[in-house]
């Protein structure tokens, strides 16, 4: 198999999951994609010291928050309206829901979808996000119920 074709099926297996995690975390679609590009530019170069699908995953999902972080991070960034477009991302009958995950503080939006989307549980989304279990409950316990509020059109 070649180089090519192997990365495109890498692309394939994971550019989902990392774009969505990108986007969910950015807000914002051109910042979604600068991150998948530099996740997996990345990826192909440390790919060789991943061993199992597992390892790839948790992998990805580390990078990609890191690289958001950084992204986040930048000076110039606080200066940018959020980009609410959603058409590429979710299938029209998912984008209430998630444009509603967007609101949420990055905190809670990024525990609701390594939990919910990625089925992570929550010891494991803790050792991803750096956090405490307890702190990755509350997270999810706020996001759920500032969910069902938005969601109902109490917010």
């Amino acid at each position: 198999m070649t180089d090519e074709r192997r990365a495109r099926e890498q692309v394939e297996r994971w550019g989902d999951m990392v774009w969505r995690l990108a986007l969910a975390r950015t807000r914002h679609i051109q910042d979604s994609e600068d991150v998948f590009q530099e996740v997996f530019a990345r990826f192909f170069r440390h790919e060789g010291a991943l061993d199992s699908d597992e390892h790839r995953k948790a992998w990805l999902i580390r990078c990609t928050l890191n690289c958001t972080n950084t992204l986040l991070a930048a000076p110039w960034r606080k200066h940018l309206p959020l980009d609410e477009a959603l058409t590429r991302a979710v299938p029209p009958e998912e984008r209430e829901a998630y444009e509603a995950v967007l609101a949420l503080p990055r905190p809670y939006r990024t525990a609701v979808h390594l939990y919910y989307v990625e089925g992570y549980s929550v010891a494991e989304v803790a050792a991803l996000m750096g956090a405490k279990e307890g702190t990755v409950k509350s997270w999810l316990s706020r996001g759920r119920d500032r969910l069902a509020a938005s969601l109902k059109g109490d917010e």
